[in-house]
């Protein structure tokens, strides 16, 4: 039993050992078309190597054998032709018989008698006399040289007055020996007697092995030389493909003025000259998106700022008519009000786009300092209380219990996720809207699910593109620029983490935040699922009542209070009020 498990073990390694090398060559024989080419030429060369080999063997083999054929059949009739004199009036006596077939034989072994030009390519032979029709005692036919050597049916057909030849192998000294045996019959005045030639074929077999082994090794050689080839010849055509896929995906790298380089004029040079036109062709049309892009992103900057010098002065004549409303009859104290509203919004629209250019810009920087997050999820829940209060969906907050700190940019983190819960409200359908954070070594992660209409196929990746709408008809609760989203995707993205949406038609959707624990770590993993179990019925869990609460009242403790820089987006009423009294003041 102590052996067994060691056995196991080690066939268990084995195995594994060999499926890993047999999972390398799998992937390098996907990858490497010199490899295939350099196979598959090997593996045909190898199919006709072995058939030419065969058939070369063959016909050498049959050649060597009626060659042996015709000189033994000669050999046969001359040495016939020597003796039958000799036997003539041979009497049928035994020991007459057998006297007269041992002078035949000798006579055929001295100084190879019978022998000429015509049958010397025979070789060495072992002559055999034998009386088929005579009796020497015991069932034994009269006979000189090994008779047993002789086949059967060779025996009978020369004993019915016939010839022929046949190939036997016998056992000779525990040896298995190949003979070529030739008969033919001696017609005498007083019976029919047989003469057997035994030729043996070791010299054909041993000429027929080195036949076969020279075949083989220049089998192995010629396989050896047309891999080598093989390899030579596809390496001059997959090198410049090679050269081609680095400079390809160089140049997908955003190195422009990478070129491959043009040899000769063959084709693969052709293919060269037309992958550096393409490359051409692409630089310039960048570069002209890149000058449009920029044109493009002064024009939003300029316009942006431009539009803020009126805007003030509309702004504080707008404020001077709403305060002086209660005056004004009802039709003129609506419009008054309609003003500001549409004001707020124009204002939040022109902060958004001064962002996105200067996002777009990439003059954008963060200042990451060491926060706990709970904080910045507790100002972005006071943030949109009243949203959240006149839509009737209640934001429930799963928050850790303990500190939860990263280092990030809390005024950018806070906007995310003031975006996400306002999208999330506007959406919700009059449903909880749950905002979940969790953490671990590496990376936080906080979830803003709603159980309203949710995103149908393919919107997912849409809802964070400018001024998009799921469903342009429906009526927005906050007035939003329709930008929130793709500049907290944009947020997020200059953390180094991830901003994804799901949703399901009749479930909601789910929007995740992942953000590293520590400033220029790259994210692996969430600590969160983006894809939530959905429920049958999702249950409304309201957190604490808040109708009575004021919107702007924010309780926090006070080791969560931290200095914040001004926000230029999505600012609340008494941040809006108390930049037009500063603007005020400077205009004055």
């Amino acid at each position: 039993m102590k052996f067994v498990r060691p056995a196991i073990a080690k066939a268990q390694f084995l195995v594994e050992e060999a499926r890993k090398r047999w999972s390398a060559f799998g992937d390098l024989w996907r990858r490497s078309l010199q490899l295939r080419v350099v196979v598959s030429t090997l593996a045909l060369s190898s199919a006709v190597v072995f058939v030419l080999g065969m058939v070369l063997q063959m016909q050498i083999t049959n050649q060597l054998l009626n060659t042996k054929d015709e000189a033994a059949v000669r050999q046969a009739m001359a040495s016939r032709n020597l003796i039958q004199s000799d036997l003539v009036g041979l009497n049928p006596g035994p020991d007459s018989v057998q006297t007269r077939f041992t002078s035949a034989i000798n006579k055929l072994a001295v100084g190879g008698a019978g022998t000429d030009a015509t049958t010397a390519g025979a070789g060495a032979f072992e002559p055999v006399l034998a009386d088929g029709l005579g009796s020497a005692g015991a069932g034994r036919v009269p006979s000189v040289g090994k008779l047993d050597d002789v086949p059967r049916g060779l025996r009978e057909m020369v004993e019915d007055g016939g010839s022929g030849t046949q190939i036997h192998t016998v056992q000779r000294d525990g040896v298995q020996t190949t003979l070529f045996v030739v008969g033919l019959p001696i017609s005498t005045s007083a019976r029919s007697m047989q003469l057997y030639l035994i030729f043996p074929l070791t010299a054909e077999q041993r000429t027929a092995e080195v036949v076969q082994s020279t075949l083989a090794v220049g089998g192995i050689v010629l396989l050896v030389l047309l891999a080598l080839i093989a390899n030579l010849v596809t390496r001059q055509v997959v090198r410049p493909v090679r050269q081609a896929a680095e400079v390809a995906e160089r140049f997908a790298d955003g190195t422009l003025h990478e070129r491959m380089h043009v040899v000769g004029e063959d084709d693969v040079a052709r293919l060269a000259e037309s992958f550096n036109e393409m490359a051409e062709s692409i630089q310039a049309q960048f570069k002209q998106l890149e000058e449009f892009g920029q044109l493009q992103r002064r024009f939003t900057s300029d316009v942006s700022h431009e539009l803020r010098t009126p805007l003030t002065t509309v702004r504080m004549a707008a404020d001077v008519l709403h305060a002086s409303r209660e005056q004004f009859p009802a039709g003129l104290a609506r419009s008054t009000e309609l003003l500001v509203d549409e004001l707020d919004r124009f204002e939040s629209l022109l902060g958004d786009l001064l962002e996105i250019s200067r996002l777009d810009a990439g003059v954008e920087e963060l200042t990451a300092d060491q926060v706990d997050i709970r904080v910045l999820a507790r100002r972005a829940h006071d943030s949109v209380r009243a949203i959240s209060t006149s839509a009737g969906s209640p934001v429930v907050l799963d928050l850790p219990d303990d500190e939860l700190v990263a280092e990030l940019d809390s005024r950018r983190v806070e906007r995310i996720l003031r975006n996400l819960l306002a999208n999330a409200i506007d959406h919700g359908e009059g449903q909880p809207v749950e905002l979940t954070m969790r953490g671990n070594a590496d990376a936080v992660a906080m979830t803003v699910r709603d159980h309203g209409v949710g995103l149908r196929q393919g919107e997912a990746e849409l809802v964070f593109s400018r001024f998009w709408r799921a469903d342009p008809s429906r009526n927005r609760r906050t007035g939003g620029t329709g930008l929130g989203l793709s500049i907290s995707l944009e947020d997020a993205r200059l953390h180094g983490g991830w901003l994804e949406a799901w949703g399901e038609p009749g479930h909601g959707a789910v929007f995740r935040l992942t953000l590293p624990r520590r400033h220029g770590e790259e994210l692996r993993e969430s600590p969160l699922p983006l894809a939530p179990a959905i429920e049958l019925e999702p249950v409304a869990v309201v957190e604490e009542p808040i109708a009575d609460e004021e919107p702007g009242e924010i309780e926090l403790r006070p080791e969560e209070i931290t200095w914040q820089p001004a926000e230029p987006v999505d600012g609340t009423p008494a941040d809006k009020a108390k930049a037009a009294d500063e603007v005020s003041e400077e205009v004055r």
